[in-house]
């Protein structure tokens, strides 16, 4: 949903100052502790990874941080998308469950026809119809859930990649004096 894309979710962006602030001054645990509370894919993503920096020399390890990073922001991402790929399913599955529904009917109107309704298309309106209603029915559910997917596929692509960029800022922030 949309909800679940908000960058609320993504970035607490009520504590980015008193971070920033905080990780500059080396206060590497309490700024961590801060960022598990916040709940939020870049607190649970850099919270982990904040606590593998050396407070006196914080650049020695930047690279392990930053793998670490990378890693766990890698795993709340697939988290989060987990629940957008299962509407992508149903994207692709409804045309599909529309299209048996075609053949359905259409077997049933040929074999109405096999017994001889060829002279009597009332027989074959009940066939056509099951035929339309569920090509119509997969239609009408498929193309909006690929529609939805999509945008907040991208929804979701932004606020991850504003999220890695929060992070990479709030590491630099930690530097040597």
């Amino acid at each position: 949903s949309f909800m679940e894309t908000r960058r609320s979710r993504f970035i607490p962006d009520a504590l980015l100052p008193q971070l920033r602030e905080s990780l500059q001054a080396h206060d590497i645990e309490p700024s961590s502790q801060s960022l598990t509370a916040s709940n939020t894919v870049l607190g649970r993503s850099l919270a982990p990874a904040l606590l593998k920096l050396r407070s006196d020399r914080p650049n020695l390890n930047k690279h392990q941080v930053e793998t670490l990073l990378v890693e766990n922001l890698e795993a709340e991402e697939n988290s989060v998308s987990q629940w957008i790929n299962y509407l992508n399913v149903v994207a692709a599955v409804a045309p599909m469950i529309g299209l048996l529904g075609t053949v359905s009917g259409m077997i049933s109107a040929f074999q109405t026809i096999g017994q001889g309704g060829m002279g009597r298309p009332e027989l074959l309106a009940g066939d056509i119809g099951e035929a339309l209603i569920t090509t119509a029915t997969g239609l009408v559910i498929g193309i909006p859930a690929m529609i939805f997917y999509f945008i907040l596929r991208n929804r979701m692509g932004h606020q991850m990649i504003q999220t890695t960029q929060t992070a990479s800022e709030l590491i630099d922030a930690v530097e040597e004096d």
